[in-house]
Formats: structure tokens, C-alpha cells, sequence
């Protein structure tokens, strides 16, 4: 069978249906301008991967069996496993009671518990990091207040008490979806089949919540096992900790590549696991029939029900609020540092801004070629892009720089190899946006376009193009957010001496310049509430 022909024949009368027809014909195979970048993308995706075990799969035989055996990989497999399962405990802790109360309590003022919940957000593990470490210690807030020297909270504890502060708002927001959408005609069979508020909870409830569970810990768990600002803040000997001590100080490349390998294998694991979980399949997770939503009535338990949320939001929010107000205020540094910041903050956004627009024009063609031509190629293609956030960052930003040696010496430490590289990192965050408004234009406007003789270029350039400004814009803002705020991939690839509000505040932290540190904390959050704010404003006048 030959190869349908993709230009208007003559032969054809010069009508609507024959017109419609070669569109229908036309659209069978996606054009070159979305085909051929979205294979670029994929292929630029891949290339940390190459070049990761390239560089580990230089060591000889010999020194490859010393490598990989050695007793220090089983301890810091360890020290990462306890760290994660930590930081999971307690972010549940904190999260699953929190998204029980609003959504199945009759506990006032639910949105501003909400908006709460979701603050963390803002102050990135390296601020909490900062936080904590401010309480104790000869310098920190209890003994300049009160001549009173509170052991300092640093090493495993403090690096898990850090985390789950930073990242519990991961994991309220999937099971406050859940617990929203969940059938309610199951507690009410329950309830009516004699059984106790209690065994409802663990024994409906929960097994339904496993899905939003698994995802939030997923989030959690690779979030937790890249992280190198808390966990280097803290003195917390992890695989991420390692990779960078390997590489900046030991000068062991090989060494900490295969590091890298290792902790994208654990990450590997997890997302494998989760996978495996949610093959379960359970009864009734819709909405079911309307009907009027019964609240536990808290009664007397809601004097400790807010007792235990005034807790969780003086250690998620109140905490790093309190640290920079005392270093802002009450031990203020000196002048030139507040001066300092506009001109830092400058130019985190100068490489943050370049990077959101590069990672949503990604973006584009490879969610149209997803959405509008699905198969396996566009299939492959769209989970490539989930490679650059998958990856830990420290192990990307390592990949990036053996990829700079050994290929493209003219991008080593400049501003350029930073910028793609946080633009592959965010690729995947950008993606949704842009689908999602992606999704809601309607497919036969493209047809209606082709069918009055426009071209492919032509149609998507009027037609697609307008209808997805909303979903870029938001693409954009969540990718500069993430930019602003990034520690690993800046540490270890911004140009010698370029300086930004994340690298400004890890190394005065882990200097013990506290007070230096303050006003960039103290920009960090609050552009990331106001960034957070926006999101949530946008999100509730859909």
C-alpha cells in the first residue's frame, strides 16, 4: 500500500468534505516542527545518563571491584534509607491528621488550615536546615535570650526534622484530594454495619488512601534521597552528601559517579515499588451519589486537634518565620548585606528566567506531539522528559559537568550550562500546565482550520498557540519558582563567583554567619510565598 499523499490533490473536488478529508489524511502523522524538536528533546535527555556511566565505567576492573564493594557504600546506603524513612514518618505525622480534619471534621476556619498546610512550601530544606540550626548552640536564639544553651540540632535528626518540615505539604495536598473524592457511602456502610470511628479509619478509609499515600511518598522519597542543602547544612553523611564531598574535595570523579549510579538506583527502586502498588485495585474511589456531607463533630477534641495544628505550623511555618525576625531584628547585620540582596536576587532571576522559558518551550512540542499524535514513539518520548527530574540533582549537575569536559569544554562553568541544565530538571513540571490547558482546546478547531486550506505551521501558530497562554504562563512561574529556589544543580555548576540567593545562604549557614544569612533567607521566602500565593489564587478562581 502506497504512502497517503499529504498534499492537496487536483483530482480532488474543491470542496469542504474533500478538504476535510485531506485534513483528516494530513494529521495521520505529526509534522516535522513538533517531530524533530520533541526528538531533540528526548535525545538531550539522555545525554546526563551517557555521559554518568561513561565517566563511571573508566575505572579498570580492579579498581571497578573497589569501587562498588566498598563497606563506606553499604553505610551511606544505610544512613539514606534511615533518612528517607524518617522524613516519611514524620511528614505523615503531620500530614494524614491535618487532611482529616478538613475534610471529614466539622473544625473552623478549613481554608485558612489549608493555606497554612501548603506555606512550607516556601521555606526550601535549606531554610528549615537554617532554621533549626539557629535554636541552639552558643550563638543561637535560646542562649542569646535567655543564657540558656540548647544542645544544636544537626546531624540525623536534625536532617529529618528539616525535611519532613519542608516537604509535609507534598503529601497533605494528595490525601486531601483523596479523602475529597472518596465515596463517603463506605464509611456510612461501615457506620451502619456497627463499626467504631476508629476501625472505619484503618480499615476503609486508609487502604483507599494508599494510592494518594504512595504518591506523596514517592514525591517525598526522591525529593529526600537528592537533597544536598539539609543534608550538607546538618552534617548528615547521605549518598548526596558524599557525591559532593567526593567531588569538590577528593577530587574522586570516578568514585562519585558511581555514587551517582547507586542513588539513581535506590531512586530507580522507589518509583519501581510505587508502581507495583498501584496495581492494587480498589472498590469505589469516585464521588458516589450527592448527598449531604456528614462532619465528625469534634465536641472536646477539638481543643487537642488544635493544640496538635498550632504545633505543626509552629514547627513548618512559625519556626523559620521566628529565626529570621530575631536575626533580622533583634541581631541585625550589618547594612551592606541588606543591600546586598537586590543585586543577589537579581541574578538568581536573570538565570531562573531564561531557564522557565526554555523548559515550557520544551515543553510544547512534546506534550502536542503526546496529546495530539498519540503512540509509542510519542510515549517514549514524553517519559524521557521525566529522566531530568527523576535524576537527582546533584547526580545531574555531576552528569552535566563529565558531559562539559569531555564534549562541550565552552559550556564548563558558564551561565549557559546551568540554565539548560535547570531547564532539563524542571522539563516534567512544566509539562502539566501545558497539557492540561492542552487537553481543553478542542481538536476540531485544529480541523476546522485545516479544512479552510490553512497549514499545519499556520493553524498552530492561531489557533493552538493562543489557547495554551495560560497553561505557559503557569508553566513558567512554577519552573522559576523551582529555579530561585534550587541548591545542588547551582552549587556545582553556576560559573566561579556567580552567586545566587540559594548559594548565598548555604554558605554563610555552613559558615555560622547566621545574621548574614538572614536577609536571603528571608528573600528566598518570601518570594516563594508570593509565588505560592499566586498559584493558590489561580488555582481557586478556576
Amino acid at each position: 500500500m502506497s504512502a497517503p499523499n499529504f498534499l492537496p490533490d487536483s483530482s480532488l473536488p474543491n470542496s469542504l468534505p474533500a478538504r476535510s478529508y485531506i485534513a483528516r489524511v494530513w494529521r495521520k502523522r505529526p509534522p516535522f516542527y513538533i517531530l524533530i524538536p520533541s526528538v531533540v528533546i528526548a535525545v538531550a535527555m539522555l545525554v546526563p545518563l551517557f555521559y554518568l556511566g561513561l565517566r563511571a565505567f573508566q575505572a579498570d576492573p580492579a579498581m571497578l571491584q573497589e569501587l562498588v564493594f566498598r563497606p563506606r557504600n553499604l553505610e551511606l546506603l544505610s544512613n539514606t534509607l534511615k533518612l528517607t524513612f524518617g522524613v516519611l514518618v514524620i511528614s505523615t505525622l503531620m500530614a494524614l491528621p491535618t487532611a482529616w480534619l478538613v475534610t471529614r471534621t466539622d473544625i473552623r476556619f478549613k481554608k485558612a488550615i489549608t493555606l497554612l498546610s501548603i506555606i512550607p512550601l516556601a521555606v526550601p530544606g535549606y531554610v528549615m536546615a537554617y532554621a533549626l540550626l539557629g535554636l541552639g548552640g552558643r550563638y543561637g536564639i535560646f542562649a542569646q535570650l535567655f543564657d540558656w544553651q540548647l544542645p544544636r540540632i544537626n546531624g540525623y535528626y536534625g536532617a529529618v526534622l528539616a525535611l519532613a518540615f519542608y516537604t509535609f505539604p507534598y503529601l497533605f495536598l494528595n490525601l486531601r484530594s483523596a479523602l475529597l473524592g472518596l465515596d463517603r457511602s463506605l464509611e456510612e456502610s461501615a457506620q451502619s454495619l456497627g463499626y467504631t470511628p476508629k476501625q472505619i479509619f484503618f480499615k476503609v478509609l486508609l487502604p483507599h488512601l494508599a494510592p494518594a499515600l504512595m504518591a506523596g511518598w514517592l514525591v517525598i522519597g526522591l525529593y529526600v534521597m537528592g537533597d544536598f542543602g539539609a543534608v550538607a547544612l546538618m552534617r548528615y553523611d547521605a549518598f548526596s552528601y558524599a557525591i559532593f564531598t567526593q567531588y569538590s574535595g577528593a577530587f574522586d570523579r570516578v568514585y562519585a559517579a558511581w555514587l551517582s549510579l547507586m542513588l539513581l538506583a535506590l531512586a530507580g527502586s522507589f518509583v519501581l515499588m510505587e508502581t507495583l502498588v498501584k496495581r492494587k485495585r480498589l472498590a469505589s474511589v469516585g464521588s458516589g451519589i450527592a448527598r449531604s456531607k456528614s462532619e465528625a463533630k469534634l465536641g472536646w477534641k477539638a481543643i487537642p486537634a488544635w493544640s496538635y495544628l498550632v504545633l505543626v505550623f509552629l514547627c513548618s511555618s512559625g519556626l523559620p518565620i521566628m529565626i529570621l525576625a530575631y536575626w533580622l531584628i533583634l541581631a541585625p547585620p550589618d547594612l551592606s548585606f541588606f543591600l546586598d540582596v537586590p543585586s543577589t536576587f537579581m541574578r538568581s532571576a536573570l538565570a531562573a528566567f531564561p531557564a522557565a522559558i526554555m523548559a515550557a518551550g520544551f515543553a510544547i512540542p512534546v506534550t502536542y506531539l503526546l496529546v495530539r499524535y498519540p503512540s509509542r514513539i510519542s510515549t517514549a518520548i514524553e517519559r524521557s522528559t521525566y529522566i531530568g527530574y527523576a535524576l537527582p540533582p546533584l547526580t545531574l549537575a555531576l552528569a552535566m559537568v563529565f558531559f562539559s569536559l569531555n564534549t562541550a569544554f565552552f559550556l564548563y562553568q558558564t551561565l549557559a550550562l546551568l540554565i539548560f541544565t535547570w531547564a532539563l530538571a524542571s522539563l516534567a513540571l512544566a509539562m502539566g500546565p501545558i497539557r492540561s490547558a492542552l487537553l481543553q482546546t478542542r481538536a476540531n478547531q485544529e480541523e476546522a482550520s485545516f479544512s479552510l486550506g490553512h497549514s499545519t505551521v499556520t493553524t498552530f501558530w492561531q489557533v493552538v498557540f493562543p489557547r495554551l497562554n495560560r497553561g505557559i504562563l503557569a508553566a513558567i512561574t512554577l519552573v522559576f519558582l523551582f529555579c530561585m529556589k534550587e541548591l545542588p544543580i547551582t552549587f556545582l555548576l553556576a560559573p566561579t563567583g556567580y552567586t545566587t540567593l540559594a548559594v548565598t545562604v548555604f554558605s554563610r549557614t555552613s559558615e555560622g554567619l547566621m545574621a548574614e544569612a538572614a536577609p536571603f533567607a528571608a528573600a528566598i521566602v518570601i518570594f516563594s510565598s508570593l509565588s505560592v500565593g499566586m498559584v493558590l489564587n489561580r488555582e481557586s478562581k478556576k
